[in-house]
């Protein structure tokens, strides 16, 4: 059976999920109020450990493993039922005792802290997502799988070690856009050990196609005017990349919605230029949340 990697030199806290899922969450540190981060499919929470470096004079950053990713129990049902991930953030928040927190989202991780906020309005001071997925019905709509069910399907699963899959990813597209620091924290955390020495994807490639499927089914963008908090939704360049041309109609149909577009950025902006983004945040926090 495969199991986490060992324990990191950050502090983890385990919550336990509506529906009894052990929930990984990891304390990257920093100093000032909380912001909770929050992972896109098949990534962990330790990739934004960049981000929460850059974030740490501003912010008390803790990261959630999303059921299924990282050091987070694996679901045996509902795989893709994004009403979970909702569950999960609020039980997460719960637990750490979050209220009136500064969250920070990236694509479905960006889609689970506005369906929070959606079922328990007043969780958050105020979002932050990059190019999160809530898409219009009319968008979602196709016909057979899209190419990103397809291709999660096909993803490969199994690597010799961690360095295999690292020189792996760092050699070609689209992970090669990451900076070295979160590649490798994505390496490290996203792959459990297996018996034999080799290494296996944490959420393996028919989850995440499960994932991108329940994507096209949850109704997000029809309730984002109930978002009643502030919200500043983050876009690479818009050019062939879905999520970010949606990213004008998301910020316009919420209550309080901003738009920021970084050019040259992709849709994996958090991971591959930290910096840039974490100055957004401060700017958009010092707005929002006043330093007291």
């Amino acid at each position: 059976m495969a199991r986490p990697p060992a324990a990191d030199d950050h502090r983890r806290v385990l919550v336990t999920s509506p529906d009894g899922l052990r929930l990984a969450v990891h304390d990257l540190g920093g100093d000032g109020p909380p912001l909770l981060l929050s992972h896109a499919t098949g990534f962990n929470g330790h990739v934004f450990a960049p981000l929460a470096a850059a974030l740490s004079d501003r912010f008390h950053c803790w990261a959630m493993d999303h059921r299924g990713h990282g050091s987070s129990e694996r679901p045996t049902t509902d795989v893709g039922d994004w009403e979970r991930f909702t569950a999960d953030v609020l039980a997460v928040c719960e637990a750490l005792g979050l209220e009136q927190a500064m969250g920070f989202g990236h694509s479905m991780g960006g889609t689970a802290l506005l369906m929070a906020e959606q079922e328990r309005p007043r969780t958050f001071a105020g979002l932050v997502v990059f190019e999160p997925i809530a898409f219009p019905h009319e968008a979602a709509r196709a016909d057979g799988p899209s190419m990103m069910v397809v291709g999660a399907r096909r993803r490969r699963a199994v690597f010799a070690s961690r360095q295999e899959a690292y020189d792996n990813y760092a050699s070609k597209p689209p992970l090669d856009a990451l900076t070295p620091e979160a590649l490798r924290a994505y390496v490290d955390h996203g792959f459990l050990d297996r018996p034999d020495g080799s290494v296996e994807l944490a959420c393996q490639p028919e989850q995440e196609a499960s994932i991108f499927e329940g994507g096209a089914r949850q109704d997000a963008f029809a309730h984002l005017g109930e978002v009643p908090c502030p919200v500043l939704v983050m876009a690479g360049t818009p050019d062939e990349n879905p999520p970010g041309m949606l990213t004008p109609a998301i910020a316009g149909a919420l209550a309080d919605g901003r738009l920021h577009v970084f050019p040259g950025l992709t849709h994996f902006g958090p991971m591959q230029d930290p910096g840039a983004v974490a100055r957004e945040v401060v700017a958009f926090a010092d707005e929002v949340l006043p330093r007291r």
